[in-house]
Order: structure tokens, then C-alpha cells, then sequence
């Protein structure tokens, strides 16, 4: 799913600067790049996106991270929102709906 969306990103006119494959790499890899905005899969191994997410924010109150979760996980999203996630998408997803999604986050 990580790769779609990359490549999704990038077919939308976005750049790419990471990936992560767990919650615990994704915390490094946003600590590393610093980047503009972090899409995030709620379920995750390792450390779910959600234990991620949270960290992210506390290290740093203005990230931007936009949940990707499956139809049927609303409480998971609800919690990300509490935790300090900007917004979400739902899978599936066209590559419209996520690149508008993440347009308006960096307005």
C-alpha cells in the first residue's frame, strides 16, 4: 500500500522524500527528513500508526499527518484525530481524492 500511495503522490506532482515500513520507522524517518506532510497507514507492524502518530506530535505540534485507514476503522481514525493527525482518506482511494486531500493540508 506504501508504494501505491508513493506512487500516486508522485503521478499527482508531489515528492517523495521517505518511506517506512512500521510506526517505529516512521517516527526516525520524520524525525530524519522533516517533511511537509506524513501519510500514515493506521495499521502498522511493529508500532501502529496510531502509537506513531501520537509520538510524531508530541516531538512536534505542528506535523501533518494524514491517515490512511480501511472502511471500518472510524474509532481508529477518530483516536488519530484525538492524537493530533490533520485528516484522513479511506481505502480504497482514487488518486484524486488523496491528492486533494493533501493540497489542502498544505494550504
Amino acid at each position: 500500500m506504501r508504494q501505491a500511495i508513493s506512487g500516486m503522490l508522485v503521478e499527482a506532482g508531489f515528492q517523495v522524500i521517505g518511506e517506512a515500513v512500521n510506526g517505529k520507522e516512521a517516527i526516525e524517518q520524520y524525525l530524519k527528513l522533516n517533511p511537509d506532510i506524513v501519510t500514515m497507514d493506521v495499521t502498522m507492524p511493529i508500532m501502529s500508526g496510531l502509537e506513531a502518530t501520537k509520538e510524531i506530535i508530541k516531538e512536534d505540534p505542528n506535523a501533518k499527518i494524514c491517515m490512511v485507514s480501511a472502511l471500518g476503522q472510524q474509532k481508529m481514525i477518530l483516536q488519530a484525530l484525538k492524537y493530533g493527525a490533520k485528516d484522513f482518506v479511506i481505502k480504497p482511494f482514487e488518486r484524486e481524492r488523496l491528492a486533494a486531500t493533501i493540497r489542502q493540508m498544505t494550504e
